[in-house]
């Protein structure tokens, strides 16, 4: 199934993975800085695959996330306001300052949540694709999670299911080498997560995750072949992720070296993609400043409307609480 790649496609997918990388970055310092409370997981370096995938989706189209899930959310059309004052643990934010970064979620973009429980999406995602296919709609639910994710129970039910009854879902296993600290080859006796698709009767695809367009064109295979009630594929995107498993400086532990990270950084998804912008006569270096500088700006003010914001009053204490 063939996708469109038009010059405005391009700009789009480039506006996304800027906006999440300076949001990332900017959140990331201010955590280090102790001026956003708790840990935050952050998202740099894996810009392409969200993006690329997201940009194929609709509000009505669903995703579920983990405990890295600025990016998906920033890409799914959230609003660093509310996203600001989320993190911060303010009223105005999107789950009323009570979900923080692990947690947060707005539905009304399809994004049903960031989820500290890893492993904790494919479920969910998989009853979303129910629902969808129950009502007959072409809507298509995507379920990101990461290579550790790969190996719980709940990935494996969630696969078994939506293979059986041919479910519009998209299992994107956002393989960045690593469970936490443990290096793949540690946690997993096959290198590609993608061949664990075979038991289950779907497509495994792998692809280049520090390229965006791979990711956008194998994304939207799988995604129109889901919306054509051809079932789920899981496509398996190659990336990396600069910062720690948690934060920026991350806990000191060396579990992956300088020079590792240094080879990833060669191949920067966002460095890559401009380059090829320019290449193409589609943007130039003052087009892509300008993306930079207008995010920036919007930052500026986002983080202000965040600050300015109320903490949630202690009586609402249990408002919201269904479990």
């Amino acid at each position: 199934m063939a996708v469109t790649l038009t010059d405005s496609v391009l700009k789009d997918i480039h506006r996304r993975m800027v906006r999440i990388r300076r949001f990332e970055e900017t959140a990331g310092k201010m955590m280090e800085n102790g001026k956003i409370p708790g840990a935050l997981h952050l998202y740099v370096g894996e810009e392409a695959v969200a993006s690329g995938v997201m940009v194929h989706l609709s509000n009505e189209d669903q995703i579920t996330s983990t405990h890295r899930g600025h990016g998906h959310l920033i890409a799914k059309g959230g609003a660093f306001d509310r996203m600001f004052a989320e993190l911060y643990g303010k009223s105005t934010g999107y789950c009323k300052g009570k979900g923080g970064s692990m947690h947060i979620s707005n539905l009304e973009v399809g994004m049903l949540g960031a989820n500290g429980i890893v492993g904790g999406g494919p479920p969910i995602a998989m009853g979303a694709a129910f629902s969808n296919k129950f009502r007959k709609t072409k809507n298509v639910a995507c379920c990101f999670f990461g290579d550790g994710a790969s190996n719980e129970g709940s990935f494996h039910e969630a696969a078994n299911m939506a293979g059986l009854y041919k479910l519009p879902v998209v299992f994107v296993c956002e393989n960045n080498g690593y469970g936490e600290y443990t290096p793949q080859r540690n946690h997993q006796a096959i290198v590609d997560v993608a061949d664990r698709a075979a038991g289950y009767g779907m497509p495994g695809v792998v692809v280049d995750g520090m390229d965006a367009v791979a990711v956008y064109e194998a994304a939207g295979e799988a995604i129109a072949r889901a919306r054509a009630g051809e079932g789920p594929t899981l496509l398996e995107c190659k990336t990396y992720r600069y910062f720690d498993h948690v934060g920026v400086r991350g806990m000191g532990l060396t579990y992956r070296t300088d020079e590792e990270l240094a080879e990833w950084k060669k191949r920067d998804p966002i460095e890559l993609f401009e380059a090829r912008l320019q290449e193409q006569k589609i943007m130039s270096a003052a087009d892509i400043k300008a993306v930079h500088d207008q995010t920036m700006a919007e930052i500026d003010k986002a983080i202000q409307f965040a600050e300015s914001s109320p903490f949630p009053d202690p009586s609402a204490v249990l408002e919201d609480v269904y479990a």
